[in-house]
């Protein structure tokens, strides 16, 4: 790990990184509260921790909270909890359903939530889910923003998530301080639900081309090219993009990345799926026509029935491959 220097002070481990950014932190009172630390949610907590602010998490899965309690992450029992000690609240959750059981449930952020606090949900949900729940919030005297994010687990990883914000003006700006932190470019959209929109837009797009990707890899590796060549002339020709350069399904071309750990981690297909679907719904909604997200759609839902639901979904490549063998 990377040592970091504050004056004469060497810091060697993530913990004490921690402590001292907390230290050296202007940051004052109350906590940053965090709910949902999966795949995504995990790693942003840690860059908010090791930023310098104080956090208080929650995840309905103890064992998700350990590593956050060992850096010094104070931890709570339900959302509720986390509303009554914190007036800024970051969620990532998985899906609408979750998001509204965690802000309305019985036990949920609603229940004991401050007047004037601020609730950023970064899940990826339906945009009409998001203008309900900033209905719901408002009612209760505080602001919701819907910030959905982009990059991946890499992104979270490293701090350098894309936001797609939607809400307020003076909320965004607010809520701004607190997202660079785990991100390197936050983006307001407009009114909430805009936030939505542009990530299910986004996702569409990510789901073509990271098929046309491993389609035309497969293709290559049939016609008797390396993959590692593939790679090379796709990504400094017109073909290249994000799926290529940076998160190329095929395994061993780049190091770090779900292809190159049997797909483990990262964005499953099932989420892929539920992305998909969001769009899918939004397209009849407006009328828009989508042949390609649909095709994808009907792709990504293939396999998950044929066991690659929890596998990232950059496991389209081997899909394909195994497809093509048959």
């Amino acid at each position: 790990m990377a040592t970091v220097c504050k004056g004469n002070i060497v810091i060697r481990s993530l913990a004490n990184r921690a402590l001292i950014c907390r230290l050296f932190s202007s940051k004052v009172g109350e906590p940053i509260g965090f709910i949902g630390l999966g795949n995504m949610g995990g790693p942003m907590a840690k860059n908010l921790l090791n930023a310098g602010h104080e956090i208080l998490v929650h995840d309905i899965f103890s064992e998700a909270v350990v590593d956050l309690k060992q850096l010094g992450a104070a931890t709570a029992t339900t959302p509720s909890e986390v509303a009554s000690k914190a007036t800024t609240i970051v969620t990532m959750l998985p899906s609408s359903p979750n998001v509204k059981e965690v802000y309305c449930g019985e036990s949920g952020i609603l229940s004991s939530v401050k007047p004037g606090s601020l609730l950023i949900d970064t899940s990826t949900i339906e945009p009409a889910v998001a203008k309900e729940m900033g209905e719901i919030v408002q009612g209760k005297g505080a602001t919701f923003l819907d910030a959905p994010v982009s990059g991946g687990v890499t992104a979270a990883k490293g701090g350098t998530l894309t936001f797609m914000v939607g809400g307020e003006d003076e909320a965004y700006e607010r809520a701004t301080k607190i997202l660079q932190h785990m991100g390197k470019n936050v983006i307001h959209t407009g009114a909430i639900g805009t936030g939505q929109a542009a990530k299910i837009c986004n996702n569409l797009l990510l789901a073509v081309s990271m098929i046309g990707v491993s389609e035309a890899t497969n293709l290559g590796i049939r016609l008797g090219l390396e993959p590692e060549m593939i790679a090379k002339v796709i990504n400094t020709s017109s073909g290249r993009c994000w799926s290529s350069d940076t998160y190329n399904p095929c395994p061993g071309i780049i190091e770090g990345i779900p292809s190159s750990n049997n797909y483990q981690g990262g964005f499953a297909s099932q989420l892929m799926v539920k992305d998909l679907g969001l769009a899918q719904s939004a397209a009849t909604a407006t009328t828009s026509p989508t042949p390609m997200g649909s095709l994808a759609h009907q792709i990504y839902r293939i396999m998950c029935n044929k066991g690659y639901a929890k596998l990232d979904f950059s496991s389209v490549f081997q899909f394909l491959k195994e497809d093509q063998q048959h």
